[in-house]
């Protein structure tokens, strides 16, 4: 037990040490084991969600080659537009139908959810730096509740309340509101909860509200992903009650909900930790998570022999966890040293295949590292809004709390069986973990100049203002466009994803030299032509046929290699977010558009120019707000 670990005065003076006095205070809301009780049970969309459209052949076509016109000189592009012809007469006529056929023999998903399952799971590169993004959560408003304790506590408690109430249907469904006055109607609410589910999404619709696909939150907690020979595996368990907790490499699990999932006090928690603290003071000689970070082939091949050497049940402990807690002993200087400790850390602190891990640093810092196979931004960006209002309005804990001299400690801290082939394994995987990210540039961006409410009073586009800014950048930089992506959502339909937005059009390569040159043209970004030609291209590849010539143009590949990947997440609940670039050449750029002022966190392999970068995009930011307020360029 703690207590007779350190004794009372041992205990009452840690907590001296970092600010909590005797006793326990705690302030929970009235009903403190949900974040709220939905009116409307939150899996009641589900099954009258519409289903994911697969698009018209020629009108793919079609789009896919106003996509490449720009990066294409004109004989290339008549080469390009010669095999997307033959394409549509000849293999991709018969892909596209059997595609058709198949989808409506599986109704109860879309088109393109296995295929982007596969892509994820079989890709063999690490997931750190390659897949998982984090979110970094806004400070808690009140100074004090950002001590380490405090806010691993109430963070933890709200995150419980989060999973009890989805578990429960609870939790509010994901909605688009057309009109956000029905979003408050509780006459709305309560016909819709009377509405059969298989008719319920149409009754939503008929008063302007979009359900959103929720199948993704099933794997938001208690899950993991199992590195296996050539593809992975998701695994989730259905009713464990314990958390993974991280501190310099140690492993250490208990139980936060008891055996009716009431959530465990928050002196007991809080106990829990300051014991995980104590004792975990220094490093393993081989800190077994830095596996996590290695090429997925080699680390499914240690996992077997980490098995066979006797560590079933601790690997299971970890896998099935209800998620991971980090608790980091690094004290960020700036913004920039916090986005690296987020998206990768020092490594030894991370299980970075657990579905998502919630990290907070020495000074109470907090944020979230997610892997991405089992679900995409919307998910995770609403778990984090849920937790940061639900633990900054309703603090489980308080600053200089007391503390209770009755808690039993039943936390178990997991030890492993490693034999020499593993600990050389370790050491490889450390050795190329820290050489990778030494090779990873992050900067931190903001524009001051304008935000949101200044380009919306221009008629213009906020997400549009910011990637134009970006094509004139790299412009600007390097005298040329290049294959652009960012991400959107098609979580209106039923087991949708993601699809792709080209920025790269002909008009955005003439606005950009237009600027360059001190002209300006407008621009429109709708297009979406890539999951359609990537679930026709894995069809082939999964039947064993040999790959259509459309998929081996040098152009289709070129496109699909993505110097500039884009994508945003806006909350008050985030304060920054970020992921590393696709390629080796290329920009990851998580960016966010807030009401007075535009940001972003790029990311690059390529130092030097990613500075450059940067300060070509303040430049091309400036040249817009200029042309907007009707100013000549400078």
């Amino acid at each position: 037990a703690w207590s007779r670990r350190l004794g009372p005065a041992g205990r009452r003076a840690y907590w001296r040490s970092v600010g909590l006095t005797e006793g326990i205070v705690s302030q929970v809301d009235t009903d403190h084991h949900f974040v709220h009780r939905s009116t409307i049970p939150t899996m009641h969309f589900q099954d009258s969600l519409p289903r994911l459209p697969i698009p018209k052949l020629e009108h793919t076509l079609k789009r896919y080659l106003a996509a490449q016109e720009p990066l294409l000189d004109d004989k290339q592009y008549r080469n390009t537009k010669r095999i997307a012809k033959e394409f549509e007469k000849g293999a991709g006529k018969r892909l596209h139908r059997e595609l058709v056929e198949l989808d409506e023999k599986n109704t109860h998903t879309s088109y393109i959810s296995d295929p982007w399952f596969n892509m994820y799971l079989s890709a063999r590169e690490p997931v750190v730096l390659n897949f998982n993004p984090f979110i970094s959560l806004t400070p808690d408003p009140r100074e004090a509740y950002n001590n380490q304790l405090v806010r691993a506590t109430n963070l933890i408690i709200s995150s419980i309340k989060f999973l009890n109430s989805l578990k429960n249907n609870y939790l509010r469904p994901d909605i688009y509101y057309g009109n956000p006055k029905w979003s408050q109607s509780r006459l709305f609410k309560n016909f819709i909860r009377l509405l059969p589910t298989s008719v319920s999404w149409y009754g939503a619709y008929m008063v302007n509200a979009y359900p959103l696909d929720m199948s993704q939150y099933n794997r938001l907690f208690r899950s993991s992903r199992i590195p296996k020979p050539n593809k992975d595996e998701l695994f989730t368990s259905e009713c464990s009650r314990h958390l993974l907790v991280m501190r310099n490499g140690h492993f250490y699990v208990f139980d936060v909900l008891d055996s009716v999932d009431n959530i465990l006090h928050p002196s007991e928690i809080v106990a829990h930790l300051i014991y995980i603290i104590q004792e975990a003071d220094r490093l393993p000689e081989f800190a077994l998570s830095y596996l996590t970070t290695e090429d997925r082939n080699i680390w499914a091949t240690v996992r077997q022999q980490l098995l066979e050497a006797g560590n079933e049940e601790n690997l299971k402990k970890i896998d099935s966890a209800i998620f991971c807690l980090c608790l980091d002993n690094i004290f960020p200087k700036d913004e920039d040293e916090l986005s690296h400790c987020l998206l990768h850390g020092n490594g030894f602190n991370r299980w970075f295949d657990k579905s998502f891990s919630l990290i907070i640093t020495g000074d109470g810092r907090a944020g979230i590292n997610f892997e991405h196979s089992w679900g995409d931004g919307v998910a995770v960006l609403r778990f984090v809004n849920e937790v940061y209002r639900n633990s900054t309005r309703h603090p489980a804990l308080l600053p200089h709390s007391r503390s209770t001299e009755t808690t039993v400690i039943t936390c178990e801290r997991l030890k492993f069986k490693l034999n020499d082939s593993i600990q050389s394994a370790i050491h490889v995987a450390h050795k190329k973990f820290d050489e990778r990210k030494k090779k990873m540039s992050m900067k931190r961006f903001q524009f001051r100049k304008f935000g949101k409410d200044y380009i919306v009073k221009q008629r213009m586009s906020p997400d549009a203002i910011f990637q134009l800014a970006c094509q004139i950048t790299f412009y600007r930089q390097f005298g040329k466009v290049v294959p652009s992506y960012e991400a959107c959502s098609t979580a209106a339909f039923k087991h949708g994803r993601t699809e792709t937005i080209r920025p790269t059009s002909m008009l955005t390569k003439q606005c950009s030299q237009a600027i360059v040159e001190e002209r300006v043209h407008s621009a429109d970004f709708r297009n979406g032509f890539d999951r359609h030609l990537f679930a026709l291209k894995h069809l082939a590849v999964s039947r064993g046929e040999p790959t259509p010539d459309f998929f081996l143009d040098t152009a289709y590949q070129n496109i699909n290699h993505n110097i500039i990947s884009t994508s945003t997440l806006q909350s008050p609940a985030v304060n920054l977010g970020g992921f590393g670039p696709v390629v080796s050449d290329g920009f990851g750029i998580g960016y966010h558009v807030l009401d007075n002022w535009l940001g972003c966190n790029a990311t690059s392999y390529l130092d030097g120019e990613l500075q450059e970068f940067l300060r070509c995009l303040e430049y091309s930011l400036n040249d817009i707000f200029d042309i907007l307020e009707g100013r000549p360029l400078r």
